[in-house]
């Protein structure tokens, strides 16, 4: 039976050489009172030390919450995980090389906790081949730190002549999860979560191991009276449960108290979603838009491509598709920034490994995503840049299997000043670091691969669309207003195919009033 214990009891849990697994998505589903006690007794006693970190998917608010908490100096040897985009305390001690980083798709890691709690050596897929995730690359390693381990998480294996890629179980020692509600004998709900990630597979791949299952909880209540149906981890695989501070134990870090409108509990009207700025980003998002069909599953990234559920939504054509998050939210309209991972009237909350099923089997229709720097042969990156070790998330699941990708972003990167006037765009100022690069840092999506593949690809921008060609990259529309040497050339290091007509991009993208969008 699971004993109650404090935050601080739980962190001394923790010992020196340890692999602590944690939940959670960006800022859904934290443990966070457990990680703040941790932080807190390794800054007083300088224990434990040497740490592994494990976790599935970005686990941070950009400032100190969440995954930020494990960002001291010494208190970490090596991390794997999918994204540190929102980790700035551990994505500097990535860059300064004092942390072993592994990256390795979302995907991938959620479904390596089921690996390793089956006792299996792991995941083998398709998902990373001719990417930086392939060792014939970078093998995952993000870092010389990483490099200089000798320690390999992921290896090329042929099967039946195809190649496919192994990545390697691991030990977890102990795992950190938040629930919503324990009952007096250690069952634990998750009714009320914004999402549902991997806190059963992260539970069974401690308890299966010999390892620790430490559950944070918003409540304790009386024993036998949480439904069966609502017991997402049953009493016999938790150790410890965590009655937590509600100062940090809460649906979500983003915001105070609980919103039933997040985990469909309850509706509310889609006009009390405030309209996206009209902007470039705007009109990004409003190109993408027309790449939707009815009827399809669609996946957004964290950026410009969530806008375009705010796109649908304005247009009255959220109910033609089915919007969908790596986080395993179905349908409802998304939210961006830190919030991302949820929506406000969801339809369906799927636990994040299984969400992951659908999308490595081609479930996808089409997905939206960012793009840090292009190449000429259509390669994208997204993982490594600007000094910046941020990690792939879901990004290599859902653009290597969606059977339509389209990259959004803005043409240039840095401050910028453009200007929509009359129906046309006013470039003022450019942004001063180039995205079309003859070279990547890092490849994170593969136009070779997805060309093999016959996948349908798209490099959307405010002022250029490009579509992907066996060849490489295509320019295919200009923005009204811009001129195609000046303001999209001169700002490539490459010269790009260039289609016998190049179409002007639709007018309706260009005004401050609704499109009269249908799909």
């Amino acid at each position: 039976m699971a004993k109650f214990i404090s935050s601080q009891e739980a962190a001394a849990l923790v010992q020196d050489n340890m692999t602590v697994a944690v939940g959670g998505f960006i800022t859904y589903g934290v443990p966070e009172d457990c990680l703040v006690s941790l932080q807190k007794r390794y800054v007083e006693t300088s224990s434990p030390k040497d740490l592994t970190l494990l976790h599935i998917a970005a686990v941070g608010d950009g400032a100190e919450g969440g995954a930020n908490h494990f960002g001291e100096p010494g208190l970490c040897k090596r991390m794997i995980c999918a994204h540190i985009g929102l980790e700035p305390r551990l994505n500097a001690l990535a860059v300064s090389n004092q942390i072993e980083a592994f990256l390795i798709p979302q995907g991938v890691a959620s479904h390596l906790t089921r690996a390793i709690a089956g006792g299996k050596p792991g995941v083998l897929t398709h998902v990373g081949l001719k990417t930086f995730c392939d060792p014939r690359l970078d093998g995952c390693k993000a870092n010389q730190a990483a490099r200089d381990s000798g320690y390999d998480i992921v290896e090329l294996v042929q099967i039946g002549g195809k190649d496919y890629l192994l990545y390697k179980s691991m030990p977890v020692d102990i795992c950190f999860v938040k629930g919503v509600l324990a009952d007096e004998n250690g069952n634990i709900s998750l009714k009320g979560e914004a999402n549902i990630t991997e806190q059963l597979e992260l539970a069974a791949a401690a308890h299966n191991n010999g390892g620790i299952v430490v559950v944070e909880v918003e409540k304790l209540v009386q024993g036998g009276t949480i439904p069966a149906n609502e017991v997402a981890i049953h009493g016999f695989m938790v150790d410890y449960v965590v009655v937590g501070d509600p100062a940090y134990t809460r649906q979500c870090l983003a915001y105070e108290g609980y919103r039933a409108e997040m985990c469909g509990a309850l509706k509310i009207p889609v006009s009390e979603v405030a309209p996206a700025p009209f902007d470039v980003r705007k009109l990004i998002a409003r190109r993408c838009a027309f790449e939707i069909q009815a009827g399809q599953l669609v996946n957004l990234g964290l950026g410009v491509p969530d806008l375009v559920g705010k796109i649908l939504a304005e247009e009255g054509c959220s109910d033609a598709i089915t919007l969908s998050i790596e986080s395993g939210v179905l349908g409802g309209v998304t939210l961006g920034g830190t919030l991302l991972g949820g929506t406000i009237n969801p339809e369906s909350i799927y636990k994040m490994p299984d969400i992951f099923d659908i999308y490595d089997g081609g479930g996808i229709d089409a997905g939206f995503l960012g793009a840090a720097e292009i190449d000429a042969m259509g390669n994208v990156n997204v993982s490594k840049f600007a000094g910046r070790v941020v990690g792939p998330g879901g990004f290599i699941n859902i653009t290597q299997n969606a059977k339509k990708v389209c990259f959004a972003g803005t043409f240039t990167a840095g401050k910028m000043q453009i200007e929509i006037r009359d129906g046309k765009l006013d470039i003022v100022k450019d942004g001063g670091s180039i995205k079309f690069k003859k070279a990547l840092e890092q490849v994170t999506y593969s136009g070779e691969y997805a060309a093999e593949a016959g996948q349908e690809a798209l490099y959307v921008t405010e002022r250029a669309v490009f579509k992907l060609t066996p060849k490489g990259i295509m320019l295919t529309e200009i923005a009204p207003g811009v001129d195609l040497q000046r303001d999209i050339l001169d700002k490539m290091e490459f010269r790009p195919l260039i289609a016998e007509e190049v179409k002007e991009m639709d007018s309706r993208i260009f005004r401050d009033e609704k499109m009269g969008l249908t799909l």
